[in-house]
């Protein structure tokens, strides 16, 4: 790492959310079950608020081409390094750690793009999506990666350094090409099975969120996404235009895909600049991989390596980013039915409610006191 890097790196401010990681106690199995929890809700939350507000703001036409622009930019006034080249490309499947990675690297003074933050940077999004996802559905045919090379400067445009999950892990060929000084990180887990069950768990938990949050833009192209990707790794192009819900994960092919990938990775990039990583191997190994030196290793300082998006917290980040768009959806329609009401009635619907109320009981009392009334005259005939 230059003498630069290491400077930008002490001076990057740290995200809310790797922080929330980097500091996580892993102490014990409660600990990791609330942690679990607790980061799923944050970040499934930061999802629908994100959604929220580029939907509102699109709807009332304060999307402009100028903000458009700073909101890709930001990353480079955020501290992130000035554009150059990608140095750091993760090539392993999705469910592999590769978010725990992604804040590893970014400690590491590597600005990383992982694909759970895709949809934040609009031009990388659209480039993506415009070209390869949507285009799939609409052709029903899956574009492949040795069909169309997206445009990799636009990550470095950016501000990004590095790269983490798929699709960016299917370029690995492409970006070799372009990036020749570039490393890569093969993430895997200790077998097949295991990494099948964890995706399996996430593709059924981010499936009803994209089934039921469409009328989010984002959430729709992220619908397209989500159907590409389950169309590449199942090698099935019946994905791209099923109807919700969507087909279930085909284990055989599946795993065949992921084991193949994998060993594609291994054969077509040089072992000097390729690492086969397993993130429970912590810090020291990524590292010496990235030359990073021992003194500035994070594990010398006693700073935990991150460990995050379990397959609890994907789970927990669905149901939080679905119930967040729900509750927002009902408050504004009980909001607009409250000012509506308000302008008829003159009053509010707890006012209302509350009339209501002392009419009933007063009708209740006096229809309880007639009734006793009469049943005292009957007994006194």
């Amino acid at each position: 790492m230059s003498d630069q890097q290491q400077q930008q790196q002490q001076q990057r401010p740290k995200t809310k959310m790797s922080t929330i990681y980097l500091n996580q106690n892993s102490g014990g199995s409660w600990s990791e079950f609330f942690v679990d929890i607790f980061s799923g809700v944050a970040v499934g939350i930061g999802h629908s608020k994100t959604f929220a507000v580029k939907a509102v703001t699109s709807l009332t036409g304060m999307v402009s081409s100028s903000s458009a622009d700073s909101e890709n930019s930001s990353s480079i006034d955020n501290g992130k390094l000035a554009p150059g080249d990608l140095k750091v490309i993760g090539v392993g499947y999705g469910r592999t750690g590769t978010y725990s990675l992604a804040l590893a690297l970014d400690e590491l003074g590597f600005p990383t793009l992982h694909t759970q933050h895709l949809y934040e940077n609009e031009k990388i999004f659209a480039h993506f999506v415009d070209n390869i996802f949507y285009k799939s559905i609409q052709q029903d045919e899956v574009i492949t990666p040795d069909m169309y090379t997206p445009d990799f400067d636009l990550l470095v445009n950016g501000g990004f350094t590095a790269t983490m999950d798929l699709p960016f892990a299917l370029y690995y060929k492409q970006i070799h090409e372009l990036y020749p000084d570039c490393k890569f990180i093969l993430t895997v887990r200790e077998n097949s099975e295991v990494w099948f069950r964890s995706w399996d768990v996430m593709t059924k938990s981010i499936t009803q969120p994209a089934q039921y949050g469409r009328f989010f833009s984002d959430v729709n192209r992220l619908n397209y996404y989500m159907r590409w990707l389950f169309s590449i790794v199942n090698s099935d192009k019946k994905y791209l235009n099923a109807p919700f819900p969507l087909p279930a994960q085909n284990k055989a092919k599946s795993i065949s895909s992921y084991e193949a990938h994998n060993e594609k990775v291994r054969n077509s990039i040089p072992s000097s600049q390729l690492l086969e990583y397993n993130v429970r191997q912590g810090w020291e190994p990524l590292c010496k991989f990235l030359e990073i030196p021992e003194a500035n290793c994070p594990s010398t300082h006693g700073i935990p390596f991150p460990k995050t998006n379990s397959a609890r917290a994907v789970t927990w980040q669905a149901y939080s980013s679905f119930i967040g768009p729900l509750v927002l959806t009902v408050f504004i329609l009980f909001s607009m039915i409250s000012l509506g009401f308000r302008k008829v009635t003159g009053m509010s619907i707890i006012s209302w409610c509350v009339l209501m109320k002392a009419r009933f009981m007063h009708w209740t009392h006096e229809s309880l006191k007639k009734r006793n009334k009469n049943k005292l005259g009957a007994k006194m005939d």
